[in-house]
């Protein structure tokens, strides 16, 4: 079955709602070059990584410059997980997977996924802007994405532009690991609305 993540938590009610509407992980803004209403600073990324109960991942989401400034940053947050945005090359990827002790995914648009391929524990294929942050809320081309994933080694995860209306369909098409959704569930910018969220989990995980 195909996991979901809750991305852009910015509170703990929103973090009750995933984890109540099932979500297998929770996705936790900090350290990003980046406007957006889903960002929090380290010391409250690190609170609600806390407060998240046991069985529920938490993801740290980032846009380091180097991957020192990203061990540090996963060192003061204490996630699960940490989701790597922005121009670190795969060499620095790879360096910064060996240097914590906790998976390393890398958001990627289409074009350079492969790059990635051994440097990541899973690549979060995604609709990036220029500076390589997600969240545009824009989905990309499915087909492609389900063809790339066929050719890569690691899990895919699929970003952008998804809601509880076309999640379903871009799981048939792409067939990923997980989906991982933040713009599409929210009632308003940086809040969740808990019956999107619900819907979103139920949907995503709808095929037989």
């Amino acid at each position: 079955m195909t996991r979901a993540k809750v991305c852009g938590i910015t509170n703990a009610e929103d973090l009750r709602t995933a984890v109540a509407a099932g979500a297998d992980a929770v996705g936790l803004i900090a350290g990003v070059d980046a406007d957006t209403p889903r960002s929090v600073t380290p010391d409250r990324a690190a609170e609600l990584s806390l407060a998240a109960p046991p069985f529920a991942t938490t993801v740290l989401v980032t846009m380091p410059e180097t991957p020192a400034a990203a061990a540090d940053l996963v060192d003061h947050v204490g996630p699960d997980a940490v989701q790597v945005h922005g121009d670190l090359a795969p060499a620095e990827t790879a360096r910064l997977s060996s240097t914590v002790d906790v998976g390393v995914l890398r958001a990627v648009g289409p074009e350079t996924a492969a790059d990635f391929d051994d440097a990541a524990d899973a690549l979060v294929v995604d609709s990036l802007d220029e500076s390589g942050a997600g969240g545009t809320g824009e989905t990309h081309d499915w087909a492609r994405t389900r063809e790339l994933a066929a050719t890569l080694s690691s899990p895919v995860v699929l970003a952008g532009g998804l809601t509880p209306d076309n999640v379903a369909d871009a799981v048939e098409t792409v067939d990923p690991f997980a989906v991982d959704v933040a713009s599409g569930v929210e009632a308003a910018p940086g809040r969740k609305d808990p019956d999107a969220v619900s819907a979103f989990v139920r949907e995503a995980g709808a095929r037989p």
